[in-house]
């Protein structure tokens, strides 16, 4: 029968090894591990910043009986090291082997990698390339991951400040929920770490990902990304992220100069155009604030530092602009994770687009265009500002999953519904979400992806102040939502081109 091995709840630290190539953060929670007689094992440039905070540290060097060689290849990988953070504190045989080759145990690693993918998006020379591929950092994440039932491992100095306030509060104690919430970070971070090694290596063979849709699908892109954008800051574009980013430049190259969108699983949430990017974005975002959160914003205008001030107030996954102006850039890039996107003139989608289905290939040529007909079938032609509205409405319906509405006031959504099972559904979210953020719909226009089978959409949107329609038409009760137009002084515009999108 096997030994059980028991999950020790809680423990406390009383030794550390940190080593980082990331010092900016480190200080609170090393003055904290100071405080609370923590010893600390370190190495070269982290011991060297301890030291001059007035921090003691051990040298790793002192343990090994060897220093630092090979420029700096081989600094931890020695038995002294991997066994004070392998080594089994419920094992006796590892205790008694630990005390006999004098084998520190270690309670809390904090080690991060060196920074190899900021180093291939910075230079193309293949020596600095390779010199940041670590091996010591991910093999002591590993190591202190797979023994969290004794150690706290530590991978990203984006949690410095949660291990600190834990510590703090916990009087230098950790349980083993925690522990285990760390240890499966760590392996999340160095498989992302392996993955953008792997790529590198197999440039020609598809991009690997993280995952696909979920975690537990396996996923791979298969193109040339650096065609559409020079990625400028940020983690590696994830299987959806890749997909919205899609949806994103799809949505953006079909609208006027300096529009703002954010696109939440494909699907627009926020949208506007007015005179500039900041303005845009402000209205793009009232239009939806609740959905915007981790969502893909997208500009066609370039980011100046007023407009990056107003994002940073939201957690967003990508930005994608033509351009950013260097003080906004700094502000943006003030997040690691964040992922900017600088997008390259001139890229346009192939004529036709495939999807996978029933282990065939299903082909069909791109959704091009607003409207073939402009054709005023209400009570009355279309103000000016109302034609605006309905052709902006018309192609932020072509971007939406079907059954789809958009509600525009002043070329700005301000309610929509999709991808609902009948147009009525997808009528009442819209209206919904524009009283959900106090628009008044008095004045407002009306885009629907396709025909209206009554005249109930046309009722129930009249009730709520709305005054002009687009729609493509094609009902064999077309009448219905014509005359209903004709009866009550509305406009109506019908353009003989439907854009569903499933």
């Amino acid at each position: 029968m096997a030994k059980r091995v028991p999950l020790t709840m809680e423990k406390k630290i009383q030794s550390a090894l940190i080593s980082v190539f990331y010092k900016d953060g480190l200080e609170p929670l090393a003055r904290t591990l100071h405080q609370l007689n923590i010893t600390i094992y370190s190495t070269g440039g982290t011991q060297k910043f301890l030291e001059d905070l007035g921090i003691p540290c051990i040298g790793v060097e002192t343990v090994t009986g060897y220093p630092s060689i090979l420029g700096g290849r081989v600094k931890t990988l020695h038995p002294s090291v991997f066994g004070g953070i392998l080594g089994r504190r419920y094992e006796a045989q590892d205790l008694a082997e630990m005390a006999q080759y004098k084998i520190p145990e270690l309670d809390l690693v904090i080690v991060d990698l060196y920074p190899f993918e900021e180093t291939l998006r910075n230079t193309d020379e293949e020596k600095l390339i390779i010199e940041k591929i670590d091996i010591g950092g991910p093999s002591m994440i590993r190591a202190a991951a797979k023994n969290f039932r004794d150690l706290v491992v530590l991978s990203a100095k984006d949690d410095y400040a949660t291990l600190n306030t834990m510590l703090i509060e916990q009087k230098g104690h950790t349980n083993i929920e925690q522990r285990k919430a760390f240890a499966a970070k760590a392996f999340e971070v160095v498989m992302h770490y392996d993955i953008a090694i792997s790529n590198y290596f197999n440039p020609t063979q598809g991009k690997v990902l993280r995952y696909g849709e979920n975690p537990h699908q396996v996923a791979t892109f298969y193109g040339h990304l650096d065609q559409w954008f020079d990625q400028l800051n940020g983690k590696e574009l994830s299987y959806n992220n890749l997909v919205d980013v899609d949806a994103a430049i799809a949505l953006i190259a079909d609208l006027p100069t300096t529009s703002f969108a954010i696109i939440k699983h494909t699907n627009v949430c926020g949208v506007a155009q007015r005179n500039t990017v900041f303005e845009s974005w402000q209205a793009a975002l009232a239009g939806d604030p609740e959905s915007a959160f981790g969502g893909v914003l997208v500009t066609n205008g370039n980011i100046d530092k007023a407009t990056a001030d107003a994002i940073q107030e939201i957690f967003f996954e990508v930005l994608i602009a033509p351009g950013y102006d260097a003080d906004a850039l700094a502000i943006l890039s003030s997040k690691k994770n964040r992922i900017l996107l600088a997008s390259k003139p001139g890229m346009t989608f192939k004529s036709t687009q495939q999807k996978s289905i029933l282990n065939g290939i299903l082909e069909q040529g791109l959704d091009t265009g607003n409207y073939t007909n402009w054709d005023e079938v209400g009570a009355r032609p279309c103000t000016a500002s109302e034609k605006e509205d309905l052709s902006f409405g018309n192609i932020i319906c072509k971007h939406l999953k079907s059954n789809a509405i958009a509600l525009i006031k002043n070329k700005q959504l301000v309610g929509k519904g999709c991808g609902q099972t009948s147009r009525v559904d997808a009528l009442r979210h819209a209206i919904e979400k524009a009283k959900q953020f106090n628009f008044d719909l008095k004045g407002a226009s009306l885009a629907s992806d396709a025909f209206f089978p009554f005249d109930d959409c046309v009722r129930i949107a009249h009730a709520e102040g709305i005054e002009a329609y687009i729609q493509p038409g094609g009902s064999v009760r077309d009448k219905d939502s014509i005359a209903y137009c004709q009866s009550n002084g509305l406009a109506m515009v019908m353009t003989q081109l439907r854009h569903f999108k499933h």
